[in-house]
């Protein structure tokens, strides 16, 4: 038997099982169908693997089958959830959690088979009444002093994804020990074990008074309200891409003092299937296009974007020439932390022990100004747990002020443990009233920076391999890195690599020291003489392998020289790909 008929195989024999009383009329017509079809492609598909719930919780298509999103998948998760916590916290009379979701198709479908599974399982759970942001996720189990809590959301995914993310009593997603031990009671639950009838004594909704409370924290993060005072009026366009942020970020905006703040209206509808955006994520500049419409015809001085489950925030500004650009990733990070370093010591808030933290992946510059400010900078993981870990090693030591990612992620404050979009835009409203109280615009002040601070271009290459046969790819490319790593790339000699899951640096004469990292991760690096870093890693959520690619320019001294500056970098983003066969 050749392995594509054994795989056939093995997913028939998979899917007949779902086929059985326990699954709905619905599902087993679906299930059934695949099994009818002479191409058997999507039937392999979705029964190929079990849909993993990894460190992060569950995330992927929705369909019928073991490797898709549904409420079996879902159900089992959630039975393994319950299992886990009830062990955890054995001697607590009455274990409560809280259960958020987004604006996707299923979400609330999703999230009240969640919150039923709960409560049938004799734990509170504690329902938002609709949609909300997945930050005050995390501030309401803070809030509510729950041990757990599941946000239902496929963040910025395509349409057709939904997601699952746990999170444990901090408020953070959830790391070891309780990542493994949450995983294995996951795997050992069968759909016969899944309790879906609930209990709705043990099922709270919750709403208006956990938005009260979360909107007044967050107004605790402003920095200089003097400068909002002056600059009210600022022009702001945003849009919530027809998700979450349509709930808390308009009136954030207004709780902070700026009194003009425009929102697109086609895409303040909530809508899971994004009519009006390809793709629902900040990141691509296509999402922001009915925003830049509309921030042309009112010359508004900046666009800000949230993801679905507002936690990310991209946005556009003009530049010297009057033309709407792009602000990536890093340079918003990079725009976050300058301004609460420069504004903090500058209106005495600073402390010692005051620290940032950003990704590893995320630009070096926010190193240089860290340490030119004499401010302590730690490095951590890709995913904002592994921020949400620093806050909590440092709690009542030292005081977190801020850190961010290159994927557009930020957190100014610690009574939120996940990325947090709503206090991000109206952070980043105050920036740009501080800029505009300078005669200045967020570009300008991004120049300021480059010029003090050097040059840096950021550029993250996603390579999308599907399916099956795709994973097997990212998973050889990574291992051809490791047994025959680059010595030179684009044209600049490798000078230290790092390899997180061997925890090992190795400089250019072969010497080795240990990397100090809380534990390994599928991440190699590679810096050269001329300062680029390279950062290759597999996504944990979507089906791609990704490169970050920073390029460093110290000759920059003028805002003059940032087409300049920009050229060269796209020049030896060329040269890099053609070195790392990604042409």
């Amino acid at each position: 038997m050749d392995e594509q008929t054994k795989l056939i195989a093995e997913c028939e024999a998979k899917a007949k099982q779902w086929l059985s009383p326990a699954f709905d009329n619905e599902t087993k017509q679906a299930v059934q169908a695949m099994l009818d079809n002479e191409d058997k492609t999507e039937l392999i598909e979705c029964f190929y693997k079990d849909l993993e719930f990894g460190t992060g919780g569950l995330r992927g298509i929705m369909g019928s089958g073991s490797n898709r999103m549904n409420i079996y998948t879902v159900g089992m998760a959630t039975q393994g959830f319950a299992n886990y916590l009830k062990k955890n916290f054995k001697d607590k009379e009455l274990i409560s959690v809280v259960v958020c979701h987004d604006c996707r198709n299923n979400s609330r479908l999703f999230a009240e088979t969640v919150a039923n599974i709960f409560s049938a399982n004799g734990i509170k759970a504690y329902l938002f009444d609709d949609m909300r942001p997945t930050p005050e996720c995390s501030f309401a189990i803070r809030h509510l002093h729950c041990q757990a809590g599941v946000n239902v959301t496929a963040s910025h995914n395509p349409r057709e994804y939904n997601g699952y993310k746990a999170y444990w009593e901090d408020g953070a997603q959830v790391l070891a020990p309780h990542d493994t031990g949450i995983i294995d009671e996951v795997n050992a639950v069968t759909i016969n074990d899944v309790k879906f009838d609930g209990n709705k004594n043990l099922i709270e909704i919750i709403g208006e008074e956990i938005d009260k409370v979360y909107l007044e924290q967050i107004k605790t993060i402003c920095i200089d309200p003097e400068v909002i005072a002056r600059q009210k009026d600022l022009k702001i366009v945003y849009t919530p891409l027809h998700g979450t942020g349509m709930t808390m970020i308009p009136q954030s905006l207004k709780f902070w003092g700026f009194e003009n703040v425009h929102c697109v209206k086609e895409q303040m509808e909530k809508s899971g299937d994004f009519p009006t955006v390809v793709s629902p994520n900040p990141e691509n500049g296509e999402a922001l296009t009915l925003a830049l419409r509309d921030a042309k015809a009112m010359d508004a001085d900046i666009v800000m974007a949230s993801d679905p489950d507002a936690d990310r925030v991209g946005m556009a500004c003009k530049n010297d020439k009057g033309e709407w650009i792009l602000i990536n990733g890093n340079q918003t990070c990079l725009l976050f932390l300058y301004y609460i370093i420069t504004n903090r010591k500058a209106t005495g808030k600073m402390q010692p022990g005051d620290f940032i933290v950003k990704t590893i992946v995320t630009t070096e510059v926010i190193k240089q100004i860290a340490d030119k400010q004499n401010i302590e900078m730690r490095d951590c993981y890709t995913g904002f747990k592994w921020i949400a870990r620093e806050i909590a090693l440092s709690e009542g030591k030292q005081k977190y002020i801020g850190g961010g990612e290159e994927s557009y992620g930020f957190l100014a404050q610690d009574f939120v443990r996940d990325k947090d979009a709503v206090s991000a835009c109206s952070l980043l409203a105050e920036i740009c009233a501080y800029a505009k109280d300078h005669g200045k615009t967020l570009y300008d002040l991004l120049m300021d920076i480059y010029a003090e601070y050097g040059f840096s271009k950021e550029v993250t290459i996603n390579v999308v391999k599907p399916g099956k046969s795709g994973a097997d790819e990212i998973k050889q490319m990574m291992v051809d890195f490791r047994n025959c790593p680059p010595k030179e790339i684009g044209g600049s000699q490798v000078v230290i690599s790092k390899d997180y899951q061997t925890l090992t640096i190795t400089a250019a004469d072969g010497t080795t020291q240990p990397l100090d990292m809380p534990t390994t991760s599928n991440v190699l690096q590679w810096f050269c003489a001329d300062g680029t870093k390279i950062s290759v890693r597999p996504s944990g959520t979507e089906p791609k392998i990704k490169f970050y690619i920073e390029i460093k320019d110290n000759t920059f001294k003028t805002a003059a020289d940032y087409d300049r500056c920009m050229q060269a970098a796209a020049e030896k983003v060329e040269a890099i790909k053609k070195s790392l066969c990604l042409d």
